[in-house]
């Protein structure tokens, strides 16, 4: 369903994706790790067209996004940051998202998987961080579409409120969609992923599944093959 080939990004002399080729067909989750800077979040804002490559081509559904935007109706998003208007409540907030994006939603489920109903009529300025977190969750999630992106969605996050939102990605899932998360939890990933890219200087240096990166360092500690991954490459790029 998303096709990329060639990608390569800039800015100034900083080169973050290295003739990137990726493909994403199956259902399912795929976590996309790195170190910072790697290029994770680049990728996911080419994808979305928040951020044009130099060179290269992404493809969703069969057709190259630089020629129509309305592949995005078809992507569910949520940021790792969210702005908000801080002057409007959060039910103005989640009323103007419904709004402003086409397609069917219902928030309500949300609203109370996150107990949010407390918070709805509170302006989103005087909302903590991890309530803004939920608020943001429930917008971006509240439309039923095929692609989901995800970049550190549960910045912010208590532990109830975090086994609610692995509960909710579990529903995601089972109906069939491509689902891309970016996060520096590898608890999360490991329950969650069914695929793992591991991107270093804007190039894939690990692209299976979590067992096939456990088989790779001869472990059964998701974590320590995780370190020996990111170990590996950046001793082998300095």
């Amino acid at each position: 369903m998303i096709e990329i080939q060639g990608l390569q990004k800039s800015f100034g002399k900083n080169q973050v994706l290295n003739g990137l080729d990726l493909k994403f067909s199956e259902p399912g989750l795929t976590a996309i790790l790195g170190p910072n800077a790697s290029g994770k979040t680049t990728l996911l804002k080419s994808i979305l067209g928040m951020v044009i490559p130099e060179k290269g081509d992404i493809y969703v559904k069969g057709k190259r996004i630089r020629d129509h935007y309305d592949y995005r109706e078809d992507i569910a998003f949520l940021p790792q940051i969210a702005r908000f208007p801080e002057n409007l409540n959060a039910s103005e907030l989640l009323k103007m998202v419904q709004v402003l994006r086409k397609g069917d939603s219902d928030a309500e489920p949300l609203i109370k998987k996150f107990k949010l109903e407390p918070s709805l009529s509170k302006k989103l300025k005087y909302l903590s961080g991890g309530t803004k977190q939920k608020v943001s969750i429930t917008s971006a999630m509240m439309f039923d579409c095929p692609i989901l992106i995800l970049d550190e969605p549960t910045a912010g996050l208590d532990p109830v409120s975090l086994m609610e939102f692995k509960a909710l990605i579990d529903e995601e899932k089972k109906k069939g969609k491509i689902i891309l998360l970016t996060t520096h939890i590898l608890t999360l990933v490991h329950q969650l992923a069914d695929r793992i890219i591991f991107i270093l200087e804007g190039k894939v240096f690990f692209n299976g599944t979590p067992e096939e990166l456990l088989k790779k360092y001869n472990t059964d500690d998701f974590e320590a093959a995780i370190a020996s991954l990111t170990q590996q490459e950046v001793l082998t790029h300095v």
